[in-house]
């Protein structure tokens, strides 16, 4: 095993995201492309030599190729130590567990979450740091600035690690440990609930369907749901992991979860569903003909999280992403505690939870979380629902019910516009950006505006301020328009629009959400000038 010195010049657009890096994979596959994002890391966070970090991914296609250049450039840097689950396969909270458990110095985490997979498809690559979460924004333009003055990366000429056998073996001077993927994440999770409860409640006839979508999560959740806490077999469809996710795309949503929400509709459907995305971090809710949006399911996770051992004794805090909807707010204002408002992207929770400052917090994306790692955590969201079904002996609809009679109900709507033309998507939101200072006071489609401006957030732990993080049109009446260009895409631009408005009156706590938004939809379609700026007459996706 000799290590190699390989000339390399810098490759263009290797700025990581809110999620590390995302490209099509052929973009990944190409000459040098990987390999020099991969060195930009080991140099971006100040070397390698000595260090231990944790490595795994969701199974998409060139995951294992992707791995054995990640390890053997691993080995030629001085690593001392590598944890990877065996096939290659972690799920994104599982890994971050596997970081805090082991105590590494991060981790290197594949995947493009709930993107599609395959050759002709997405692929991602992300550095997770000591505490589990992803990189910092420093950190990242750190990775960032490695990758426009990279010269050289190191490789080990050698064989690939066999994956497939647990145990420890040598690549040059570093030692690969293969792991169970499942098993220490499945052991933290019964630590946080009351498996006897649950079980109890499957025992009763309780009846659940979780939708795996083809990803990582399927070996995951049979494991716990079926295994660990009995429920009945099958309760986990599409559980088998695939490399291009079976054609399909691996967002829990209404629109791509298909099957599930056939299931849930059907004339005898389940006491409650679920999904999760790519990577394991996302989470749809559902009930017997329902779907709980992610910004109600974050808001009653909240209020009702003390029912399940791990929070028994309450929350320090919540926090959401500035898109999500304002309904977790109100219930940390009822319970008395600190609320946060950050930008999209799960870095930003980090320093609030490492500070102990909060508890609970989540993303209208789908995603939900809490301290026991630093990462959303799919399962993790749903292991909480059976929690309080198992606790409250409620159903879905009771539970719902309850909520907003204590809280009112917060219609909410994410309309995507997905892969606009980069410069058209940009001139709609610098011409939206420009009339931000005039709108306070006008009426737009029967909607007053209160104020409107560009979220900007100062971290409350570090005092660092990010800027440019969406622009927001706050209307009378407890409603708002939001507007966001995604970093999670791999081609053009997705325009984001998020619509909410809050409803007190209980006789309307039934409407149809679209309904129940139309003049805020009319009034950001007129804002924005979405049609006369993309073309479009009409979103893409609806969620």
């Amino acid at each position: 095993m000799t290590i190699k010195t390989i000339a390399t010049t810098p490759i263009a657009g290797q700025n990581p995201g809110t999620s590390g890096l995302r490209k099509k994979t052929a973009v990944f596959q190409s000459p040098n492309f990987l390999e020099n994002y991969v060195q930009s890391i080991f140099d971006g966070i100040g070397g390698v030599e000595g260090k231990r970090f944790v490595i795994g991914g969701d199974g998409r296609f060139f995951n294992r190729q992707a791995i054995d250049v990640i390890l053997r450039m691993a080995a030629a840097n001085g690593v001392a130590e590598c944890i990877v689950g065996r096939d290659g396969l972690l799920s994104t909270p599982a890994a971050s567990h596997l970081i805090r458990l082991n105590k590494t110095d991060g981790g290197l985490i594949l995947s493009a979450s709930h993107n599609p997979g395959g050759p002709n498809a997405d692929f991602g690559l992300k550095f997770n740091g000591a505490n589990g979460g992803p990189a910092s924004e420093a950190v990242t333009a750190k990775i960032f600035g490695a990758s426009q003055n990279i010269q050289e990366y190191q490789i080990l000429d050698a064989a690939p690690v066999d994956l497939r056998l647990e145990g420890k073996t040598k690549l040059g001077d570093m030692t690969v440990k293969v792991i169970d993927p499942v098993s220490d994440y499945a052991a933290l999770m019964e630590s946080l609930f009351d498996f006897d409860a649950i079980r109890t409640l499957f025992q009763n006839g309780f009846r659940m369907s979780f939708d795996a979508m083809l990803a990582v999560t399927g070996p995951y959740a049979k494991e716990i749901f079926e295994n660990r806490l009995g429920a009945k077999h099958g309760t986990v469809i599409n559980g088998e992991p695939s490399h291009d996710f079976g054609g399909g795309h691996p967002d829990p949503n209404p629109i791509w979860a298909r099957e599930l929400m056939a299931i849930m509709h059907s004339d005898t459907p389940p006491d409650f569903g679920a999904a999760s995305d790519g990577d394991g971090d996302r989470n749809m809710i559902t009930g017997p003909r329902r779907y709980v949006s992610p910004s109600d399911s974050l808001a009653i996770l909240a209020d009702l999280a003390h029912l399940a051992p791990a929070y028994k004794d309450g929350l320090a805090g919540v926090a959401r992403s500035m898109p999500t909807s304002c309904a977790v707010d109100r219930v940390a204002a009822a319970k008395g505690i600190e609320g946060f408002e950050t930008p999209t992207g799960w870095k930003f929770f980090g320093n609030l939870l490492d500070a102990g400052r909060a508890t609970l917090c989540g993303e209208e994306s789908a995603g939900t979380g809490s301290d026991h790692v630093r990462e959303k955590d799919g399962l993790w969201a749903v292991l909480l629902w059976l929690n309080i079904f198992a606790v409250t002996g409620k159903s879905m609809d009771q539970i719902l019910a309850d909520h907003y009679a204590a809280y009112g109900r917060t219609y909410y709507s994410r309309h995507d516009y997905e892969a606009v033309e980069s410069d058209k998507a940009n001139a709609l939101m610098s011409a939206l950006r420009t009339k931000l200072p005039d709108l306070a006071g006008q009426v737009v489609n029967g909607m007053t505006i209160k104020a409107a401006d560009e979220f900007a957030y100062v971290d409350p732990v570090d005092g660092s301020r990010s800027e440019g993080q969406g622009l927001r049109i706050l209307f009378e009446g407890d409603a708002r328009a939001v507007f966001r260009l995604s970093g999670t895409g791999t081609e053009g631009a997705t325009l984001r629009v998020y619509l909410e408005k809050l409803e007190t009156a209980k006789n309307k706590f039934k409407a149809d959400p679209q309904k129940a938004l139309t003049n805020v939809i009319a009034a950001a379609e007129t804002l924005a000038e979405i049609k006369a700026h993309t073309g479009r007459a009409a979103p893409d996706v609806i969620t």
